[in-house]
């Protein structure tokens, strides 16, 4: 192998790396190679020796980088050739003679090798490969100087079918070989050349002048490659019929605007997956708004939580174009992000939006200063899960949504979620002074909407109490039970109507359920153990009853589209009038079981009603 320079690709052992220095080390004897590993694990350092800066490494980990001498003999580079030939047609005297090859095993069972052997031989037919992985064997350079000439042999000639190929985690120090091994290639598609580490790919000359060596290629893939956003462009631009491109985990924090000499990329791509970089903000893409026919933007595992960032206070817009957002995996802890959103991407329907802080704390005012204490207690004894709540919350925030989740949101669905929105800003209204009304819809922007479409829900305000007196510590509960009586041997002992029996007592908050059973069953003249306990909260469950109709819509299987397009708007109807709220709307019930649990922590307010039924 050549004496090393700085920017050379090298691999020891099978672990890749990049010549960052050479010179000598402080303390030491002779002269050094400072390299950066591929590999962050591998490394000691930065670069940084013993107080030391001998050079600095792309990659930000602190031990990406060591020290090691030029003496120590690399792991000889590949040609493209004799790469594939490597992999899909190896020689077979290399190969071990058979019936000498150890048997392959699985779970501890001897396979056979029939259908290994025919693997072999369709391997060894280049000509007709069309999936290529070269990951991690080393490739370099396109041929050795004068291979081609002297045995008459191309890529094209070769393996002129491949229609994917990877060259990932190879040794290729600029992008003109990936010029080069593309131009013989016709059928081309998909191109990775993820986890090389390139030099300058804006003085590359045969990437200038690339021609149509990329002509058929319509995704690209550079992650981790550490290529700044305009290295990425002016690559991308040497691709004209380039859909989708990969540009993850290259610690990109702003993207500058594209420059006019590489905007041709522009008015095709349809997919920009910018994964596991370091945005912040939105605003921090702001320069993509140029891209008029992209589709998807997938913003994975970065770190954003608002929308603007501070050094540019106007919100980005986004073409209408993008229908489709993945910003799961990030930082986005208010609803004030999420009610923004069509601000920027008017076009939106679908998103995704999992794994964000929001996710674990998703009560309305969870970008308050002062979040109503019995918000998140209240969903808990309602049964609704943090992700639940969560979910119906997003759907109901953003009206034009269509799938959240890769989960297709039916009119059902946004009916429930946009009723449980309703009633839980009614459950905030009824926790602040009327005064402080206002301040509470103003972070609410589809309150009138809402209110509109399915009523606005009644806000019962509780007085404020003195914590030290004994009122606070007290709840009314009012209960009542039904009797079933039945008429005497002459009228065959028909049951008659129920008499409800109502009796209202005041009940310490600290009692446990166990104790209230006591009380009920006394009011009574029943058994405490065979008395079953029912809270009834007042409020409609806008989860309750959607297997039922899921099931009606399935029956109808000769119901045509436009049948079933009127059923479901006279349904929506129905749930505008509010007056019978049939269907998937049922009083919400929650059943007070046994336990130690104090009485105050399982019902809401200081009255409630309850129902006593015998076991």
């Amino acid at each position: 192998m050549s004496s090393a320079s700085v920017g050379q690709r090298r691999s020891y052992d099978g672990a890749l790396c990049t010549v960052r220095y050479i010179g000598e080390v402080a303390g030491t004897t002779g002269s050094w190679l400072g390299v950066e590993w591929d590999d962050p694990s591998r490394g000691k350092h930065d670069g940084q020796h013993k107080g030391v800066r001998y050079f600095s490494c792309k990659n930000k980990s602190k031990t990406a980088a060591s020290f090691v001498r030029p003496t120590r003999l690399p792991d000889e580079p590949e040609t493209f050739l004799s790469a594939v030939q490597k992999k899909y047609a190896p020689d077979p005297s290399t190969q071990p003679a058979p019936g000498t090859q150890a048997p392959i095993r699985f779970s501890g069972k001897v396979a056979e090798e029939v259908g290994f052997e025919k693997v072999r031989r369709q391997q060894a037919q280049l000509e007709e490969l069309q999936y290529v992985i070269l990951d991690s064997a080393r490739v370099a350079r396109t041929y050795p100087e004068g291979e081609a000439e002297e045995k008459g042999q191309t890529i094209g000639q070769v393996c002129p079918k491949i229609k994917e190929l990877d060259l990932s985690r190879n040794l290729l120090e600029h992008f003109d070989p990936v010029v080069e091994i593309c131009s013989e290639l016709p059928l081309l598609r998909n191109l990775k050349v993820n986890w090389n580490r390139f030099r300058n790919v804006l003085e590359d000359k045969k990437l200038e002048a690339a021609g149509d060596a990329f002509n058929g290629v319509t995704e690209l893939s550079l992650e981790d490659t550490f290529l700044g956003w305009n290295e990425v462009c002016h690559i991308a631009s040497k691709f004209p019929a380039l859909t989708t491109l990969h540009a993850d985990s290259n610690q990109l924090s702003v993207l500058t605007a594209i420059s006019p000499a590489a905007v041709s990329f522009t008015s095709t791509l349809t997919s920009l997956h910018l994964e596991f970089n370091d945005f912040t903000s939105l605003s921090d893409l702001a320069p993509i708004s140029t891209l008029t026919n992209l589709k998807n933007l997938l913003l994975k595992g970065n770190n954003i939580s608002a929308i603007t960032a501070p050094t540019s206070p106007e919100a980005p817009s986004f073409p209408p174009s993008v229908q489709y957002l993945d910003i799961s995996y990030n930082r986005v802890g208010s609803w004030a992000f999420v009610d923004n959103l069509p601000g920027s991407f008017p076009g939106l329907t679908s998103l995704r939006f999992t794994h964000n802080p929001i996710y674990e704390h998703p009560d309305l005012d969870s970008a308050s200063s002062n979040p109503p204490p019995s918000a998140h207690s209240s969903s808990q004894k309602q049964g609704v899960s943090k992700t639940d709540e969560a979910y119906m919350l997003l759907v109901a925030r953003l009206p034009r949504l269509k799938i959240l989740n890769f989960s297709t949101i039916s009119p059902a669905d946004r009916a429930d979620a946009e009723m449980f929105y309703l009633s839980r800003i009614a459950k905030q209204l009824a926790a602040v002074p009327e005064a402080a009304e206002p301040d509470v819809l103003s972070r609410h922007r589809r309150w009138a909407e809402l209110c509109e479409a399915y009523g606005e829900p009644s806000v019962v305000r509780q007085k404020e109490l003195n914590p030290t007196f004994l009122e606070a510590r007290l709840v009314n509960a009012d209960f009542y039970y039904y009797h079933h009586h039945h008429l005497g041997p002459a009228q065959g002992e028909r049951a008659g109507e129920p008499k409800m029996e109502r009796r209202s007592v005041q009940i310490p908050k600290s009692f446990d359920i166990y104790a209230v059973k006591g009380i009920a069953g006394k009011l009574f003249g029943l058994k405490p153990l065979g008395v079953k306990l029912v809270w009834e909260t007042g409020e409609w469950d806008p989860v309750a009853g959607f297997d039922e109709d899921e099931g009606e819509e399935g029956e109808s299987d000769d119901e045509d589209a436009s049948g079933q397009e009127q059923g479901q708007e006279q349904g929506q109807e129905e749930k505008k009038e509010g007056e019978s709220k049939t269907g998937r709307w049922v009083k919400r019930e929650v059943e007070l079981k046994d336990g130690p649990r104090q009485f105050g922590y399982c019902v809401d307010g200081m009255d409630v009603k309850i129902r006593v039924e015998r076991r």
